[in-house]
């Protein structure tokens, strides 16, 4: 039997930008990307601290140490500037296999969405 269990999250994150104009995605700091154990073109579930929305994209690599934290398309229309979310990524693994696994979670200044 496999299971849906926790991967990665980047936690609490200050939304940057939206892009309506933009085939779709989120755009996220590479250097974020890369301490949450993701990679670009990774399916992700968005929850919106501030509204309660929940949704998923996909993330596009943005510049490292930019705290980037963009929506793009129609993605756009679910955050605004300044709200804070949480970004998760979850894998697939075998019953036995997800009884040890130990997801990668970040915590990012909120302010800055960088590193500390």
């Amino acid at each position: 039997m496999q299971i849906e269990v926790l991967k990665s999250k980047i936690h609490r994150v200050k939304v940057t930008g939206a892009d309506l104009d933009y085939i779709g995605s989120i755009t996220i700091d590479e250097a974020l990307v890369e301490a949450a154990g993701m990679i670009e073109g990774e399916k992700v579930s968005i929850v919106n601290v501030n509204n309660g929305e929940r949704f998923d994209t996909y993330i596009i690599k943005g510049k490292r140490n930019s705290g980037a934290i963009v929506l793009n398309g129609p993605a756009a229309r679910r955050v605004q500037r300044g709200d804070i979310v949480i970004i998760i990524s979850y894998a697939l693994m075998n019953f036995e296999e997800a009884k040890t696994f130990k997801p990668s979670i970040i915590f990012p200044n909120e302010q800055t969405n960088l590193l500390e």
